[in-house]
């Protein structure tokens, strides 16, 4: 399996938010979903930094996680 790679964008001056911590930049989550994963399967404790962070989704992929969520595996 090939190992996921990140892309880092250097922070420009002009870039000023009213927030320090709010919302952005846009990340596909293809982009995101395999680093995240080799992080929790690695155990990497930069992600346990992060598990109380919010993040927003789509109405779409809310409701979907939602359903899944409540999926059972029957047996």
């Amino acid at each position: 399996m090939a190992t996921a790679r990140l892309r880092v964008f250097p922070y420009t001056d002009d870039e000023t938010h009213d927030e320090p911590h709010a919302p952005s930049m846009p990340v596909r989550l293809a982009d995101l979903y395999p680093l995240l994963a080799q992080a929790y399967r690695d155990n990497y404790v930069w992600l346990r930094d992060f598990e109380d962070d919010q993040i927003l989704v789509n109405r779409d992929l809310y409701e979907v996680v939602r359903a899944f969520s409540n999926c059972r595996p029957s047996a």
